[in-house]
């Protein structure tokens, strides 16, 4: 009977909610989000606050004040829906398997030579866009566009 036992592996599932939570929050979000198809205790581990506040940067909860339940809502709704800060002229978002910080700047937010004269670029909006205004390039003599995040 122990050898029947001992092919089967450790039941991990006994381990405590928290410890398993704590393993988990060392791993990425796509692990946690493998490891809770695993059993019940894994799934409610995984799911936890502990586990994904791990996967979301130490400044998020600063940046980001929007109406989730968990923060593992929060972060996939950071995923998919980007967050406009700097008076709507950066976008900020998580990458989704790792969750690493991705920001974009507005055009707004950064030095382009030129830009304001009217010959060469005119500032507009577009339907589409996340930010308020985008440059359009009319002419260029040459082109020096700087940003700093």
């Amino acid at each position: 009977m122990a050898a029947i036992e001992e092919a089967k592996g450790p039941d991990f599932s006994a381990l405590p909610e928290g410890c398993i939570a704590r393993v988990v929050s060392l791993t990425s979000p796509a692990d946690a989000c493998r490891l809770a198809t695993l059993s019940p205790s894994f799934k409610s581990a995984c799911n936890s606050d502990v586990v994904w506040a791990s996967f979301l940067p130490p400044e998020c909860p600063q940046t980001v004040s929007r109406s989730v339940s968990s923060l593992k809502e929060l972060y996939f709704s950071l995923c998919d829906d980007p967050v406009l800060i700097g008076d709507g002229k950066m976008s900020y978002s998580l990458d989704r398997h790792s969750g690493k910080k991705c920001i974009m700047l507005s055009a707004r937010a950064l030095s382009i030579t030129w830009g304001d004269t009217p010959i060469y670029w005119s500032w507009i909006c577009l339907p589409n866009s996340r930010f308020a205004e985008v440059a359009e390039l009319i002419d260029v003599c040459w082109l020096e566009i700087r940003g700093m995040i």
